[in-house]
């Protein structure tokens, strides 16, 4: 998945370890720790295709237009007139995975779409940009005298708590609302 020889053995390692066809929570957690920028979709598909999973461009886009993925942001390259590209987010791999995994137990694209996708994308958007204003709002802090910074700080802990919860809050009633569409398939 990753450019450099050491993400890409510790993907492969894990494969020949046992890890199968799927992801694990550790590979993960790696590929969203190595691209906190956000992954390209060359590197998904690369991703899945090193773990012996059949995956294409295509089939990545196919998923973005029917809304199971999140759309890219188009990220400038450096140099002269090198254009820009697309960096899904981080979680993509692992939502992706998601994806497929309830596929693979016979859900079709339209139940995945209506009773388990309907706000994850969402939920895990504003994570990313509540991370992104924590970042922002404490940098600015930085430069505080060192008395208001303090206030400050404890007022920004304590934002950040209740952000936190709200987003834990958030997934753990996505999760339930999930787990009943499981069960009520099952019943069926």
């Amino acid at each position: 998945m990753a450019s450099s020889k050491g993400k890409k053995s510790r993907v492969l390692a894990s494969r020949k370890a046992g890890g199968g066809s799927v992801f694990t929570e550790a590979e993960l957690g790696a590929i969203e720790q190595d691209n906190p920028e956000g992954v390209s979709v060359q590197q998904v598909v690369e991703a899945f295709v090193e773990k012996g999973e059949r995956m294409s461009e295509a089939t990545f886009r196919k998923y973005v237009q029917l809304g199971l993925l999140p759309r890219s942001r188009r990220v400038a390259r450096q140099g002269k007139q090198r254009g820009s590209k697309g960096l899904y987010p981080p979680t993509t791999v692992r939502q992706l995975a998601y994806i497929r995994r309830l596929m693979s137990q016979g859900f079709t694209m339209e139940e995945i779409q209506r009773d388990f996708l309907f706000v994850r994308g969402d939920i895990e958007a504003l994570g990313r940009q509540l991370q992104r204003v924590y970042g922002a709002l404490e940098e600015a802090m930085g430069s505080r005298p060192a008395r208001e910074g303090s206030s400050m700080r404890t007022a920004m802990g304590e934002a950040r708590e209740v952000g936190d919860d709200l987003v834990r809050r958030l997934e753990a009633i996505e999760r339930h609302l999930t787990m009943r569409a499981r069960m009520a398939r099952a019943a069926v």
